[in-house]
């Protein structure tokens, strides 16, 4: 018994040391690697966002905004409406706020309740002035969403489907899509301005 203890002790050992001669690789955008001052280089332009790589010894950048179409608007819009218990009208762009969970992003800052309700109301009365229709508050997980209480409704992602066309990785803070009637959308991921969601909402309602 003591043979074998001694023995998986020395093998953790001999594990520990191998993998930390491996060091971190970095990548871009493209998954082509880079060095590691280049990495840093460019994700302090915060033009792109550091996600997890496909390995724990990984780090990539991804770009922060997306563009594409989804084939089923009317399936998101019909769990949506089933989870919301409202009715959405089909002729205005869907915008969409996705809180992915509690991560250091979205649990830390000086925002106060007043600050966060006068950020999102501007936020709401801008959307209705472009497109006569209002943000939906979506979340993966709730943990951390007690600061919103009395300013915004929240809503479980119904079957994970906005997650599932929108949201590949856990981006930090929060993030938006807004998809135009026609199924055409502009995803953007981790923290944003007010300007960011009312731009792609005015080009969704096209």
């Amino acid at each position: 018994m003591r043979k074998t203890l001694l023995s998986l002790a020395f093998g953790i050992i001999i594990y520990s040391c191998s993998s930390s001669k491996i060091g971190t690789k970095y990548f871009n955008e493209n998954n082509i690697e880079i060095s590691k001052s280049k990495f840093e280089q460019i994700r302090s332009t915060n033009e792109l966002l550091e996600i997890p790589g496909d390995s724990i010894n990984h780090k990539k950048l991804t770009l922060r905004e997306k563009r594409g179409k989804i084939k089923n608007r009317a399936l998101l819009e019909s769990l949506l409406e089933k989870e919301m218990n409202i009715e959405l009208d089909s002729t205005k762009p869907l915008v969409i706020i996705y809180y992915p969970g509690k991560d250091r992003c979205n649990s830390s800052g000086s925002a106060t309740k007043d600050s966060r309700k006068i950020w999102y109301g501007q936020l709401e009365d801008g959307i209705k002035q472009i497109a006569e229709t209002k943000p939906i508050y979506i979340y993966k997980e709730n943990d951390g969403l007690k600061k919103y209480d009395g300013i915004l409704t929240w809503y479980k992602d119904p079957e994970g489907i906005v997650e599932r066309l929108f949201f590949e990785y856990h981006y930090p803070c929060n993030s938006f899509v807004v998809i135009s009637k026609d199924g055409n959308y502009i995803s953007y991921f981790g923290e944003f301005g007010k300007n960011y969601v009312l731009e792609a909402t005015q080009l969704m309602n096209k």
